[in-house]
């Protein structure tokens, strides 16, 4: 038996506010330039957290996996 929509009911899209979404964008975006930062930019030399090796030793496979080029 298969079953049929009635012929009344329509899916009606909900509009989002783009006032509640922006913050989530732009939270989303910081975020995303964070991680890009420390896993592909990140060399020690100009660290954030000063001429620290450690940034750069925690994420040194996930940067050879995704292509950055490290040595």
């Amino acid at each position: 038996m298969s079953a049929n929509p009635s012929v009344g009911s329509v899916a009606r899209p909900v509009a989002i506010p783009v006032s509640q979404t922006m913050p989530w964008l732009i939270g989303a975006l910081v975020l995303g330039l964070l991680v890009y930062y420390f896993i592909g930019i990140d060399e020690g030399a100009t660290s954030v957290f000063g001429n620290s090796m450690v940034v750069h030793e925690f994420v040194h496979d996930a940067r050879h996996f995704l292509g950055f080029p490290c040595h």
